[in-house]
């Protein structure tokens, strides 16, 4: 275990690296800068600018100034914020993209989940038929569809909800609702592809001989085996979550770093840009090296080597 949690973090280095190195490149090669779509500024201000956020230097010294204020923790200042750091901006909006992101985790295995158990037990009838449909439905509406046909219903018509904010709690189910729908399709696929798999399986018959209850049958040694498709899943889901938050936040207007990250990308806040990256791409490897983690938890056969 030791070993492999090394080797991980050894593998990690290289990888952030060269996102960094490739973020840092992209976003300095668009067209426009921090500072050209300010108020016209004479030349003399536009100069003490760029010599405040060493643009003024060659690009290969501006790499190098960035990447030694990273491995200090320092992710730079903000060119749109004057007086707030990255770090600030990213500590303040952060939170709220991960309860976004918890909630709408929540949608997904509260709603995959039981619909891939019964398509599964129910195998070939109406329910199973039922549930598959609304998984593939799931797949097939994307979420800039699925959130204002939300909110046209339920906010507009109904007036259950606010249309946008993020105030109380009433203003959590419309974003979560919309982004945890989507991955509780793949979810509800994956649970009853593996559930199928494992009640079809020696032990799950011989359990069911020696006079197991169904709901025991399925509790006990079924699900365990059916869920490693789910937990295989869950890594790219969870990215995909907090990536996918990115259009969630502007439709319903949810103060978070998503929101902050397309808006810096429009702002060509190039510090903002490169700590968000650099953050998402941290949080993506730790989720995957928790999935392995629990598939090696789940499936005794398999080992950390």
């Amino acid at each position: 275990m030791i070993r492999f949690i090394v080797r991980r973090l050894l593998e990690t280095i290289p990888v952030l690296l060269i996102i960094l190195t490739a973020t840092f490149f992209m976003i300095r090669f668009v067209p426009g800068g921090p500072f050209t779509a300010e108020k016209a500024v004479t030349p003399e201000v536009l100069r003490n600018l760029e010599k405040t956020y060493h643009l003024d230097q060659p690009l290969w010294r501006q790499y190098t100034h960035y990447l030694g204020d990273v491995l200090r923790g320092d992710l730079g200042p903000s060119f749109k914020y004057p007086n707030r750091t990255v770090n600030e901006i990213i500590a303040d909006k952060l939170p709220v993209s991960l309860e976004l992101g918890l909630l709408s985790l929540i949608v997904a295995l509260g709603i995959g989940l039981p619909l891939g158990v019964f398509a599964a037990v129910k195998r070939n009838s109406w329910i199973d038929y039922v549930c598959s449909s609304v998984a593939m439905l799931g797949i097939c509406v994307p979420t800039f569809v699925l959130g204002p046909l939300l909110v046209l219903f339920f906010a507009i018509h109904l007036g259950w909800f606010n249309a946008s904010g993020w105030y109380g709690p009433l203003d959590r189910v419309l974003p979560s609702l919309t982004l945890g729908c989507v991955y509780a399709a793949y979810i509800a696929r994956l649970t009853r592809g593996g559930m199928l798999e494992v009640l079809s399986q020696d032990y799950v018959r011989t359990a069911r001989a020696k006079g197991a209850s169904g709901f025991r049958v399925i509790w006990r040694h079924a699900l365990r085996g059916g869920l490693l498709p789910v937990v295989s899943f869950l890594g790219p889901a969870i990215a995909g979550i907090l990536t996918g938050s990115f259009v969630i936040e502007t439709i319903f207007q949810v103060p978070g770093l998503g929101r902050e990250f397309v808006n810096s990308a429009f702002n060509r806040d190039y510090t903002l840009v490169l700590g968000t990256v650099i953050l998402y791409a941290a949080l993506i490897i730790a989720l995957n090296f928790a999935v392995d983690v629990a598939q090696v938890w789940l499936n005794p056969k398999l080992k950390f080597e």
